[in-house]
C-alpha cells in the first residue's frame, strides 16, 4: 500500500488546503496522472501521482487544510511496486531519497484528520463539475454569490481569473477587487521571506559576475525571427536559459539540492524561473530538462509556464523540481542582479537588461550590446574557481548561438 501524502511545493511550504479529488476509491491511477488540487499560498497547483494503482481509500476531504506530509489517500500499488510515500514527484538526484525542492526540516502531521466518509467524499466529487479557476478567482466568486460553473473563463485551458468572476457579476464592479488577491499577495511575500532569511542564515553564498557580449546571439536570432510570425518568434531570454542550461553539463556542482549533510547533484537539468505573479509576490515554477529542448520548443514551454503561473494552474512537479533558478530584471531595466539562493538548490543565475556599451573590437572602441550575467552559489559545494567557469561556459554558448 502506498501512502499518499501532501506534497511539499518548495521550502517555503508549511500546508496546503486540499481543493478536489480527480479519482474516487476504487479508480486506477497512472504515474504522472494528475489526481488532486491543492491551493497554496502561490496558487492552485496539479498534484500528480508517481505510481500506478487502485486508490484504495480518501483521508482528506475538499476544504481541509493539512500539513505537508500529511497521508491524504491510500493507493493498492501494481504488483512488483515497491511500497513508497508519494504525493511529491522522485528525486532528481541519484542516490539521495528526497524530493528536490524539500526542506530537510519539514513538518509532519503525526496523524491521518478526519473527514466525510470516503464514499460521500467520492459521490460529491463525482456530483462536482470540474472547474478551473485561480484560489483569487474563487475567492472573489464566493463573495460575489457567482457560480463558477456559469463563468467562462479565459485563461489558458478556460481557467477563471477575477475578471472572468466579475463580468458576470456586472452588479459587483464598483466594489472593491483587491482585499482578497492582496492579502494572498501579503502571505506570499511572508513566506518567500521567510525562506529567503532561511537561505542567507544557512547558506555560505559567494557571488560573481561577468558582463557578456550579445551582438553575435541577437544578430543570429533577428535572422531567425526575421520570416516567423510574432506568436512563434523566439525572444533573448529564451537563449539565456538554454545557454545556462547547457553550461551545467560542464560545471554539474550547481545543480542539485543540499541534503543537510551534503549535496545531492541532479542528473537532469530543471531549470526554475522566477515569474512575477499579477497580484504580487513570484513563483519558480521548472522547465524540465531545459538542457535537452531545442531553442524553439524551449521558448513554447516558456510562454505556456508563464500563462499558467498567472492564472494559477501549475503541477506539482514544476514546484518541486527545479534545480537551480534562473531569474532576470531586464525588462525593469535593472542592469545587474544577485539573486538569493532558494532551498535547498544550490544556486541561482541573474540576468540584467541588455544594454549597449563601450567595447573594444579588434582594437576598435564600439558600441556592443552585453548583459550582466550573475551567480550566487553555496560555498559548501562549490567555489569561486568553479563558479568562474560556469559564467565563461555561458559566455562561449552565447558566442556560438547556433548550437543552442
Amino acid at each position: 500500500m502506498i501512502e499518499f501524502v501532501m506534497p511539499i511545493l518548495g521550502a517555503d511550504m508549511e500546508a496546503g488546503t486540499l481543493v478536489e479529488w480527480r479519482r474516487q476509491p476504487g479508480e486506477r491511477v497512472e504515474r504522472g496522472e494528475v489526481i488532486a488540487e491543492v491551493e497554496t499560498e502561490k496558487g492552485l497547483i496539479e498534484v500528480e501521482v508517481f505510481t500506478s494503482g487502485v486508490i484504495e481509500k480518501i483521508l482528506v476531504a475538499p476544504g481541509e487544510k493539512v500539513p505537508v506530509g500529511t497521508v491524504m489517500a491510500l493507493i493498492r500499488e501494481d504488483p512488483g511496486t515497491a511500497a513508497i510515500t508519494i504525493g511529491a514527484p522522485p528525486p532528481a538526484v541519484g542516490a539521495v531519497s528526497m524530493s528536490v525542492g524539500a526542506p530537510p526540516e519539514v513538518p509532519t502531521s503525526g496523524g491521518v484528520p478526519r473527514g466525510p466518509a470516503p464514499d460521500a467524499t467520492a459521490a460529491r466529487g463525482r456530483e462536482t463539475k470540474r472547474v478551473r479557476a485561480s484560489p483569487a478567482a474563487r475567492r472573489r466568486a464566493a463573495d460575489l454569490g457567482v457560480d463558477l460553473a456559469a463563468v467562462r473563463g479565459t485563461g489558458p485551458d478556460g481557467a477563471i481569473g477575477i475578471a472572468d468572476v466579475e463580468r458576470a457579476a456586472p452588479s459587483a464592479r464598483a466594489e472593491p477587487a483587491v482585499a482578497a488577491p492582496a492579502s494572498r499577495a501579503d502571505a506570499m511575500r511572508r513566506t518567500i521571506a521567510a525562506a529567503m532569511a532561511r537561505s542567507k542564515r544557512e547558506i555560505p553564498h559567494y557571488y560573481l559576475a561577468t558582463t557578456i557580449d550579445v551582438q553575435r546571439a541577437l544578430s543570429w536570432l533577428e535572422t531567425r525571427n526575421a520570416a516567423r510570425p510574432v506568436s512563434e518568434r523566439v525572444l533573448s531570454g529564451a537563449l539565456l536559459l538554454k545557454a545556462v542550461a547547457l553550461a551545467l553539463r560542464e560545471v554539474p556542482e550547481l545543480n542539485g539540492v543540499w541534503t543537510g549533510t551534503a549535496a545531492a547533484l541532479a542528473a537532469d537539468v530543471h531549470l526554475g524561473v522566477a515569474i512575477a505573479l499579477r497580484g504580487g509576490g513570484l513563483v519558480a515554477p521548472a522547465l524540465h530538462h531545459a538542457d535537452r529542448l531545442d531553442i524553439d520548443e524551449l521558448m513554447r514551454r516558456f510562454r505556456d509556464l508563464v500563462a499558467r503561473a498567472r492564472t494559477g494552474s501549475l503541477r506539482s512537479s514544476e514546484l518541486s523540481e527545479p534545480t537551480i533558478t534562473v531569474t532576470s530584471l531586464g525588462e525593469q531595466g535593472v542592469e545587474s542582479v544577485f539573486g538569493v539562493i532558494y532551498p535547498p538548490q544550490l544556486a541561482i543565475v541573474g540576468f540584467g537588461k541588455i544594454v549597449e556599451r563601450p567595447r573594444s573590437v579588434d582594437g576598435a572602441v564600439v558600441s556592443r550590446p552585453v548583459v550582466t550575467a550573475t551567480l550566487s552559489a553555496d560555498h559548501r559545494v562549490s567555489d569561486g574557481h568553479r563558479g568562474a567557469r560556469f559564467l565563461a561556459a555561458v559566455d562561449r554558448l552565447l558566442q556560438e548561438p547556433e548550437g543552442l
